[in-house]
């Protein structure tokens, strides 16, 4: 049963480490050819699992070598645009103009319930609302509406904002984050003044502050057991 338990430990960190390799992207973002990677990673993985007759090299062998060609093929895309398209394909337009391309729907086995799903997914019910909608390599519907139809931006009424500043937590349940503060150019001179002006003793109270959007300093304090703010 130990050995049974140290294969599966061991295991589970090599297949946590293969996918790491393959990047931050979500299953929904995967190319065919990383989502064949990890089914079949995964495949390996358990069959060291399964009993302590098979050899451990069987499994850690084949996830390493999957996972080097997994990495030597990512970098081969970045390199080739023409081995882009041979191992990811290449987006289709489906909708162009206004106008259905029955053709490469049918190439691409897509039919209207599929499109028209999609495109309620992205806050379009009306398909003629639609300019250009293009399926990516990886199954996503990417879409253009018409210049009527998309929606109000900023610059459409002429009124000039500030620039967003990124938004950071100085405080986490209690604890400061000197991160934050330094990006922000503050100390904890200021920092304790912005609480003393808020009638906080210690940032030790505090659920969490930081700086909004608008440049100004924002909290909220520590909910007491069994009470709710």
């Amino acid at each position: 049963m130990s050995i049974l338990l140290i294969r599966t430990v061991i295991l589970y960190f090599l297949t946590l480490a293969a996918v790491k390799v393959m990047g931050k992207r979500q299953l929904g973002e995967l190319q065919p050819f990383e989502l064949v990677v990890i089914l079949i990673i995964s495949d390996m993985a358990s069959l060291g699992m399964q009993s302590n007759t098979t050899p451990l090299v069987n499994s850690i062998i084949p996830i390493v070598a999957i996972c080097m060609l997994q990495v030597s093929l990512s970098l081969l895309n970045l390199k080739s645009e023409k081995a882009r398209y041979v191992i990811c394909g290449k987006p289709a337009i489906i909708i162009k103009n206004g106008v259905i391309d029955q053709q490469e729907m049918r190439q691409q086995r897509i039919n209207l319930n599929d499109l028209t799903e999609q495109c309620r997914a992205q806050g379009y019910f009306d398909l003629s609302t639609i300019e250009t909608a293009i399926l990516e390599t990886n199954g996503q519907l990417s879409i253009a509406p018409k210049t009527g139809s998309r929606p109000l931006q900023v610059k459409d009424i002429n009124k000039e904002l500030p620039e967003e500043i990124l938004s950071e937590l100085i405080i986490l349940d209690g604890h400061i984050n000197q991160k934050a503060l330094h990006n922000y150019d503050y100390d904890e001179s200021w920092l304790e003044k912005q609480l003393e002006n808020n009638n906080i003793k210690s940032p030790t109270e505090v659920f969490i502050a930081g700086i909004g959007e608008n440049g100004e300093f924002f909290y909220q304090r520590k909910q007491t057991k069994g009470k709710r703010s």
